[in-house]
């Protein structure tokens, strides 16, 4: 474990950020190049619902800088996600100098853990939860005719990938509060109940359909990653009494 003044930490994150900065914009100029198959690509769940519906599949725009702004956005997520495995180096990077020499081995399965959580939040969202509410939202306004805006549509689309995707990352946090000696596996077990009942309320922000199935999709879940994150938290505990008990 490395000693550092509250400066130097500092001066250590400032460093870490701007490098994920710099990997972000590097995503973004490389999924530049495949804007317009992004945009297909993310525009499917709703066109493909409107199409069964059988209503006009095409989105509108009130802002002639509407577009441009969409697929810089689209761009910048994209980014985010490429760009992912070297961000989770770099959250490693900051908080192992405060790690012990034999915890600091677990740098590889913690990217692969981080990356592939976040990586599948995204996929989760986009593939089953995002077209879900879609389908929620259009059948029930189906006596009316819809103008969605590429604004609203893909504001939308992205505030539901990227939070299934930073809220996929549960089990990554239990186990960090675990390294910490904040929680205990007999702790989330006890307070089971009550996480259910926090995972239903983020659900519910989260959920853009007042509906219960569709929030249950968002739940489910979550309260699966819940005893993930459990069982990787007893597995800690684990190697940390055999490693004291040696």
């Amino acid at each position: 474990m490395r000693k550092m003044s509250f400066l130097d930490h500092l001066e250590e994150l400032r460093r870490r950020i701007f490098k994920c900065l710099i990997a972000v914009v590097v995503g973004f100029l490389a999924c530049w190049t495949y804007a317009d198959e992004i945009y297909a690509g993310l525009a499917l769940p709703l066109t493909g619902i409107l199409r069964e519906l059988k209503m006009d599949d095409h989105l509108v725009y009130t802002n002639p800088v509407s577009p441009f702004n969409l697929y810089v956005h689209m761009a910048v997520l994209a980014g985010v996600f490429v760009a992912s495995p070297f961000i989770m180096y770099q959250v490693w990077g900051f908080i192992s100098p405060g790690l012990y020499k034999h915890e600091r081995r677990y740098a590889i399965p913690f990217i692969f853990l981080c990356s592939g959580l976040f990586i599948s939040g995204g996929a989760f969202a986009y593939l089953i939860a995002f077209p879900a509410a879609l389908r929620f939202l259009l059948t029930f306004g189906g006596q009316f005719r819809p103008m969605i805006t590429v604004n609203e549509y893909f504001s939308l689309a992205m505030t539901i990938i990227l939070g299934m995707a930073l809220v996929f990352e549960l089990p990554v946090l239990l186990v960090f509060l675990t390294f910490l000696h904040l929680i205990t596996p007999r702790f989330l077990l006890r307070n089971f109940r009550y996480a259910v009942l926090l995972i239903f309320v983020l659900a519910a922000a989260i959920t853009p359909t007042p509906d219960i199935p569709t929030m249950m999709l968002f739940a489910m879940p979550l309260i699966g990653l819940y005893l993930f994150g459990t069982g990787l938290s007893y597995l800690v505990i684990r190697v940390r009494s055999k490693r004291e008990a040696a």
